[in-house]
C-alpha cells in the first residue's frame, strides 16, 4: 500500500468508525482490569495504618520506586498527547518530550532527597515543618487539590478520546459514559489498594508502556529501512508540508506564540519538582539513598521512552498523516492507536490501547491517592483534629475523599473532553510550579523565609495561574476552547507560567521581607540538618 493510499484509507477509517474490533479491544481492556484488580486486592491486605495507606509502609526499593515514578509520570499526555503533537506539529511537538525529561534534573538536584529526609506523607509536612502549621497546611492542601484536579482533567480527557476511538463512539453522551466508567474504576483501585496497590499498578504499567512503545518504534524504523532520515522524508511526503521538520510550526507563527513557548518551557521544567503526586512517591522508600536511586531509575526509563515518542510521532505523520489524525475521534490523541492499527492490525491496536488505558488508570489512581492523603492528613488529621485523630479515622476520611475527588474528576473530564492531553498537563505543571515550587525552594534554602511569605507565594501563585488560564484562549475565544461559544480571552497566552511563576517567587520574597514576625530559628536549623543529612528523618517516619 502506498503512502497516499494509506493516508486516504485511514482518513476514511478514522472519520467513519472505530479501527479494529471493538469486542477485541473490550476483551483486552477487561483482562487488564481483572489482573490488576487482583494484584491491587492482594497488595491491600496490609493497609492498616496511615503509613501503609499513604506510603505503602515505605517498603519499596529504589528500583521499584523508580519504575513506579516512571509509571506515574508517563501519563496519557506522554503517550497519546506527545505522539499526537509530534505527528501534527512536528518539531514543536517534540519540545514537550524535552521539557518533561529535563524537568527531572531539577527534581533530582533540588528536591528529591531533601523532601524525603524532611517529610512524612505529604508536601505540607515539609512546608509546615518550620512554619506555622495550621495556615500552611491548609494552603498546601489547597494547592495540592487544585494541581491534582488539573492533572486529572487531562487523564480523563485522554480516556474519553481513546476509548471513544476504539469503540467507535463519536457522540458526546457516549464519551461522557466512557469517562464515568474510567472514573468509577479509578475510585475502586484507590479504595481497595491504597498506595501499595497503586504502586504495583504503576510498575506493571511502566513495563507495559515502555515495551509496547519499543515494539512500535522498532517496527516503524524497520518499515523505513532503519533509517530515521527516510522516516522524516516519508513524514514530509505524507503531510505535504516540509515545515513539519522545522522549529516554529506551532510556536513560531507570532510573537505571542513565541512567548507561549517560553511559558510552556518554564512550566514543564519547573513543574515536575512541585507536582504533589510525584513528590509523594519519595516517601514510599525507606532511606534517602533509595530516594536518590529511584530518581536515577526514573530518568533512565523516562528518557528512553521519550526517544521512542520522536519515532512514533513522525511514524504516525508518515503512515497516517496529520489530516487523518485530526479527523479521528479524539483528534491528535488518537495518533498512537491509529499507528498501532496501521502497523499490526486489530490485535496490536487492542494491546496498545489497553496499555494506554492502563496508563490512564495508573496515573489517575496516583493523583487521587495524593489528593485524598492531602485532605485527610493535612486538613482533617492535622488541622481539624490537631494531630490527634481517632485510630483508623484518618484512613476512613481519605477513602471518603477518594469518592468525592473521583466524582469531581468525572465531571471535569467530561468538560475537558477533546482537548490535547499534553497541553492540559502543561497547565497542571504551570499551576504546580506557580503554587508550590517557590515555597518548597524558599523553605529548604532560605533561612529567613516566614509563614506570611509562604502564604502569599502559594495563594498568589495559585490564584494568578487560575485567573490567567480562565481568561486565556484555553477556556474561550477559539473553536477548540473548553467553552467554544464564549469569548472572554483577555490574556493571549495559553500557558500562564511565564507570568505566574516569577510572580509567585516575588510574592514569597515580598511577604517575608514585609513580615514583622520571625520563625523559630531552632526549627529552621533542625530542618536544614535533617534535609541535608537525613538525621532524625527515620524517627519522624516511625511516629
Amino acid at each position: 500500500m502506498t503512502q497516499i493510499q494509506t493516508h486516504t484509507h485511514l482518513a476514511a477509517e478514522a472519520a467513519a468508525a472505530s479501527p479494529g474490533e471493538p469486542w477485541l479491544n473490550i476483551t483486552i481492556f477487561g483482562a487488564f482490569v481483572a489482573i490488576t484488580l487482583i494484584i491491587v486486592f492482594r497488595a491491600s491486605r496490609n493497609n492498616k495504618t496511615a503509613s501503609d495507606y499513604y506510603a505503602a509502609g515505605r517498603s519499596f526499593t529504589g528500583g521499584q520506586n523508580g519504575a513506579a515514578i516512571a509509571g506515574d509520570y508517563l501519563s496519557a499526555a506522554s503517550f497519546l498527547g506527545i505522539v499526537g503533537a509530534i505527528a501534527v506539529t512536528g518539531y514543536d511537538g517534540f519540545l514537550y518530550s524535552i521539557g518533561f525529561l529535563v524537568a527531572w534534573l531539577v527534581a533530582l538536584l533540588l528536591v528529591a532527597e531533601l523532601l524525603r529526609n524532611t517529610g512524612r506523607f505529604t508536601m505540607a509536612d515539609v512546608l509546615s515543618f518550620r512554619l506555622k502549621q495550621r495556615p500552611v497546611r491548609i494552603a498546601a492542601a489547597t494547592t495540592t487539590l487544585v494541581v491534582c484536579f488539573f492533572y486529572l482533567l487531562a487523564q480523563m480527557a485522554g480516556a474519553g478520546g481513546l476509548v471513544s476511538l476504539l469503540l467507535g463512539i463519536g457522540d458526546k453522551l457516549g464519551q461522557a459514559v466512557v469517562i464515568t466508567v474510567v472514573g468509577a474504576l479509578m475510585i475502586l483501585y484507590v479504595l481497595i489498594g491504597g498506595m501499595k496497590g497503586t504502586t504495583w499498578v504503576q510498575i506493571i504499567k511502566a513495563g507495559l508502556l515502555i515495551a509496547g512503545a519499543a515494539v512500535m518504534t522498532v517496527w516503524v524504523l524497520a518499515i523505513n529501512g532503519f533509517s530515521f532520515s527516510t522516516l522524516l522524508d516519508n513524514a514530509v511526503a505524507t503531510a505535504g508540508n516540509p515545515a513539519i521538520l522545522d522549529p516554529g510550526l506551532k510556536y513560531g507563527v507570532s510573537e505571542v506564540a513565541k512567548l507561549d513557548f517560553l511559558s510552556l518551557g518554564l512550566a514543564l521544567v519547573l513543574g515536575t519538582a512541585a507536582l504533589p503526586h510525584v513528590l509523594m512517591r519519595f516517601y514510599t522508600v525507606p532511606t534517602a539513598k533509595e530516594a536518590r536511586k529511584s530518581v536515577v531509575w526514573a530518568i533512565w526509563l523516562i528518557g528512553i521512552f521519550y526517544v521512542f515518542t520522536l519515532v512514533l510521532g513522525y511514524g504516525a505523520a508518515a503512515l497516517i498523516g496529520p489530516e487523518a489524525i485530526a479527523a479521528a475521534p479524539g483528534g491528535a490523541n488518537s495518533a498512537a492507536p491509529l499507528l498501532a492499527f496501521e502497523l499490526g492490525g486489530p490485535v496490536l491496536l487492542g494491546l496498545i490501547a489497553a496499555i494506554a488505558f492502563a496508563t490512564i488508570l495508573a496515573v489517575v489512581a496516583g493523583l487521587t491517592i495524593t489528593a485524598a492523603a492531602s485532605f485527610a492528613h493535612d486538613i482533617y488529621a492535622s488541622v481539624v483534629k490537631k494531630g490527634k485523630p481517632a485510630p483508623g479515622a484518618e484512613v476512613k476520611v481519605a477513602r471518603r475523599t477518594v469518592v468525592v475527588i473521583g466524582i469531581i474528576a468525572i465531571i471535569g473530564g467530561i468538560g475537558a473532553n477533546g482537548q490535547n492531553v499534553a497541553f492540559l498537563v502543561a497547565l497542571a505543571f504551570a499551576v504546580a510550579a506557580s503554587a508550590n515550587l517557590p515555597t518548597i525552594v524558599y523553605s529548604l534554602f532560605w533561612k529567613r523565609f516566614t509563614t506570611q511569605g509562604a502564604l502569599w507565594s502559594m495563594y498568589g501563585g495559585l490564584g494568578s495561574a487560575i485567573v490567567l488560564i480562565a481568561l486565556s484562549p484555553v477556556v474561550s475565544g477559539t473553536p477548540t476552547s473548553m467553552i467554544p461559544g464564549a469569548d472572554f480571552d483577555i490574556v493571549p497566552l495559553s500557558n500562564p507560567g511565564i507570568i505566574s511563576i516569577p510572580l509567585a517567587f516575588f510574592l514569597g520574597w515580598l511577604g517575608t521581607v514585609l513580615d514583622k514576625g520571625t520563625e523559630d530559628p531552632l526549627k529552621q536549623s533542625e530542618m536544614e540538618v535533617r534535609s541535608l543529612t537525613g538525621v532524625g528523618a527515620e524517627k519522624a517516619v516511625q511516629h
